[in-house]
């Protein structure tokens, strides 16, 4: 016979009203008291009948993830840790990409796709913030990136200006003075790559030295990380050091590197940003700007829990920033020791954020 929510409510020595928040998120539990719900529920096995707790309560138990890319391998690693975070709290995820195409983004905030969700987590790249809320019409919504929204919507994102500074920081550290920057996009609207070229000139700046280049790029990807360094290379003076918007650029240019005789740290330090799982296997390992996803995912789908229950539902948006940190490697400079921690584990590099 299937345990019952009675059944766990005695095992872990709490009421059915306890068991039933903890199981469904439905309110704040003390984390002894919900750890002592959950080994009860794994013990006798129990497992909720959410559909029928969705249909009771109006909700469809669908939550939409809409990101601009599935291929990026940043994108890729944030969608599935949403994916378990979702998971984590009975939520099934409906997963959508745009390719940062301003009528998609706009179709699924409206809901012209017809997917029936009961809310919705979104990175757009061309939506403005004053359309995000009344595309939405009241859906609770969470965005992600650099474009605020308005109203009772909310937001969660990385400093980019304070994180590219950190690089720029990093690579000055290490003796570097001829440095240039892979990855202006100026015809997006995000922000993202502004937002990070701000702080790349501000940490410069600090130490009286401004860029020797800055290359726009027509995307983050491999490609146009190499076709950039050829461009840099071309320059009269060689530079010293190359900070690039995006850990994928920074492999696109490191393959150039090898390619055209310029050893990598000993004639230029090369920086990446997102820590990509490539970066930690390339030859050399590539020193990055490592955003803390896991916090990203797990504040998002807190916060829309929290809306779509409707806890929070007359508050303003809140606006969360998630920590970064250097993660020095090779590439910079390193060698990193032989089995030094690398992982979200490791101790900070400089300029914690």
């Amino acid at each position: 016979m299937a345990a019952r929510l009675k059944d766990v409510a005695a095992l872990a020595g709490v009421s059915v009203r306890t068991v039933s928040n903890v199981v469904s998120n439905a309110a704040p539990v003390a984390p002894a008291t919900r750890a002592r719900v959950m080994a009860a529920v794994e013990e006798l096995g129990y497992r909720p009948n959410l559909a029928a707790r969705n249909l009771r309560q109006g909700r469809t138990g669908l939550i939409g993830v809409v990101v601009p890319e599935i291929h990026s391998p940043y994108f890729g690693a944030l969608a599935g840790l949403l994916i378990d975070a979702a998971r984590e709290r009975g939520w099934t995820v409906l997963l959508e990409r745009t390719g940062g195409r301003p009528d998609l983004e706009r179709r699924l905030l409206d809901g012209s796709e017809g997917h029936q969700v009961d809310g919705m987590i979104v990175s757009p790249w061309s939506t403005s913030p004053a359309e995000l809320a009344s595309l939405a019409g009241g859906l609770p919504l969470v965005v992600l990136g650099e474009l605020a929204p308005d109203g009772a919507i909310d937001h969660v994102a990385l400093d980019n200006v304070a994180a590219a500074r950190d690089a720029a920081r990093h690579l000055v550290a290490g003796g570097r003075r001829r440095v240039a920057a892979i990855g202006l996009q100026s015809e997006l609207g995000h922000g993202t790559a502004e937002l990070r070229a701000e702080g790349f000139r501000q940490g410069l700046r600090e130490s009286g030295l401004s860029p020797v280049a800055e290359v726009e790029v027509a995307d983050l990807h491999r490609g146009e990380g190499a076709r950039a360094l050829r461009e840099l290379l071309r320059l009269p003076g060689r530079i010293d050091a190359v900070f690039c918007f995006s850990d994928e650029l920074a492999l696109g240019a490191l393959r150039v590197a090898a390619e055209e005789g310029v050893r990598v740290p000993e004639d230029l330090a090369l920086m990446g940003f997102d820590d990509i799982e490539d970066g930690r296997f390339a030859a050399p390992s590539l020193t990055t700007i490592a955003p803390d996803r896991e916090q990203i995912a797990e504040r998002a789908v807190q916060c829309l829990t929290e809306r779509v229950l409707g806890r929070f539902e007359a508050l303003p948006g809140r606006r969360i920033v998630v920590p970064h940190r250097v993660l020095p490697r090779e590439s910079t400079g390193g060698p990193v020791p032989p089995g030094a921690p690398d992982g979200p584990d490791a101790p900070d590099g400089p300029g914690r954020g």
